[in-house]
């Protein structure tokens, strides 16, 4: 008997809401005289973070055209810090992005992505802007939140009544205690993370934006990091309610740092025995170019799902990974 042809998963009503979305984004950017553009989808340079795993195949065509082995972006950044470079100005992408190992209720391995950056700007100033974008998003669905805006470190402080910066890492795990997480392997910052998602992220309230900002330097990314007393990474994530919708940063713009942070997570994935990635070469050779400019990538799905009242991505995909 033939296997039933598989049915959208998702109903007129989000299929049209992501269709608003998009004009809504394009009105949004075209009013700010911010740039759409494409940039390539399959590249010879893969994304080192070892915390992201990418898909990656094979070209068959004539040697001349270049690397064989090609990688599925994870996000568009790389390509569009080389259009920064060349001098292309305010810039953004909306389109799909891939990402191996990452399916479940609130993950598919092809996704949508915002990605935005705005030249002259740093994280903060970034930060309203994001915030406007997503509340004109909101009111679509006439609704509105409140914004809270947080350090990083005060967030830990009045939370957990822990500093994220000094605390000793066994102050850090006793908190998740009751979770029964495995600690062998698990550094500083794994567990730094380990605290959001088990209890700080899902403690936010439905109807409040929140924004934390201003990293601890190990958690820099591809963020500049502020000198002081700690060093703070310029970067800053924000919530809609307990889903985190958007990661943005004060972008790096030093080839040679940049290059030694692509080094330590290749050295990490080697620690795990997980394969090493090329590095992003074509990036690395314009980076000093690119002026400073602050950057931020914002899942779709995510604010698709916020705005729906869902907690499936099914819910606002035509067909899910296992039907596709």
């Amino acid at each position: 008997m033939p296997a039933p042809i598989p049915h959208p998963s998702t109903t007129t009503y989000a299929l049209r809401l992501r269709a608003k979305v998009y004009a809504l984004i394009r009105q949004f950017f075209a009013e700010r005289g911010v740039l759409e553009v494409e940039t390539p989808i399959l590249s010879a340079a893969g994304n080192t973070d070892p915390n992201i795993e990418s898909f990656h195949t094979t070209f068959h065509g004539h040697v001349d055209a270049g690397a064989r082995e090609r990688w599925l972006r994870t996000s568009p950044e790389y390509p569009l810090k080389r259009l920064l470079a060349a001098g292309v100005g305010d810039c953004y992408e909306l389109g799909r992005v891939f990402r191996n190992a990452e399916a479940g209720g609130r993950h598919n391995p092809e996704f949508t992505m915002l990605e935005w950056y705005r030249v002259g700007w740093d994280h903060r100033r970034l930060m309203e802007e994001t915030v406007a974008l997503v509340e004109a998003a909101l009111a679509m669905v006439g609704r509105r939140c409140e914004v809270v805006v947080e350090s990083y470190r005060q967030w830990f402080i009045d939370e957990l009544l822990l500093d994220p910066v000094h605390a000793p890492i066994d102050a850090l795990r006793e908190p998740l205690a009751a979770f029964g997480i495995e600690p062998a392997g698990l550094t500083r910052d794994d567990w730094l993370d380990l605290l959001i998602t088990h209890i700080l992220q899902p403690a936010f309230p439905d109807d409040r934006i929140t924004l934390i900002h201003d990293y601890p330097a190990s958690q820099c990314a591809l963020a500049k990091i502020r000198p002081g007393d700690p060093p703070m990474a310029e970067r800053f994530e924000l919530y809609l309610g307990r889903y985190e919708l958007a990661n943005g940063y004060h972008e790096l713009n030093d080839a040679a740092e940049q290059r030694i942070r692509f080094e330590r997570d290749n050295a990490v994935r080697r620690q795990r025995e997980q394969r090493e990635v090329p590095i992003d070469e074509n990036l690395l050779a314009v980076l000093d170019r690119m002026p400073d400019c602050a950057g931020v990538a914002l899942g779709v799905e995510r604010l698709l799902m916020c705005l729906s009242g869902s907690d499936a991505i099914a819910d606002v995909l035509a067909f899910p990974f296992s039907e596709a």
